[in-house]
């Protein structure tokens, strides 16, 4: 039975593009056993009356090789789809959670705009510390923006964009 999603997609066919590969040799398996079937032919003689035949030329060596080659050529793909899949899950996340922050920040950096003003209306305030909220605003500012533009998530590329920036 399919099941409809919330976004309209049926998980029946998610399963079958997740799982194409099996599905294909599932495939391939019913028809040689249809076509053995009908044609009276034993597979397994088959293979082995080839395999016999490659022996005799000394290829069988070579098929074993190129089983393990390709063996081991299907386990790098498969990790290095799963590595690209965990890192793009990374990023998401990591997205979310500059925005989440974004917001938060933003909000604390406009109410803080209540201050100054106060402070600006106040007689005799020091004007030495309203250039020092205005820097210390501004510093914040660009940090949070640096941090949004990290080009690769990770630790040390996350802590160099935050970093205070010397002033030569």
């Amino acid at each position: 039975m399919d099941c409809v999603t919330g976004n309209g997609v049926v998980r029946n066919a998610m399963n079958f593009r997740r799982y194409k590969l099996t599905w294909l040799g599932f495939s391939i398996a019913v028809v040689i056993l249809v076509y053995a079937h009908f044609v009276e032919v034993d597979p397994f003689d088959w293979l082995v009356a080839f395999f016999k035949t490659a022996e005799d030329y000394e290829l069988d060596e070579i098929f074993i090789g190129a089983f393990i080659f390709l063996a081991c050529l299907a386990a790098d793909l498969l990790k290095q789809k799963r590595d690209r899949r965990v890192e793009r899950e990374k990023v998401k996340v990591y997205q979310a959670m500059i925005s989440s922050s974004h917001h938060i920040l933003n909000n604390f950096l406009n109410q803080m705009q209540l201050f100054k003003i106060t402070a600006e209306n106040t007689p005799g305030f020091d004007k030495n510390v309203l250039g020092l909220y205005d820097r210390i605003m501004h510093e914040a500012t660009e940090q949070i923006k640096a941090l949004s533009n990290v080009s690769e998530v990770n630790e040390k590329h996350i802590k160099e964009s935050v970093m205070p920036k010397s002033d030569n």
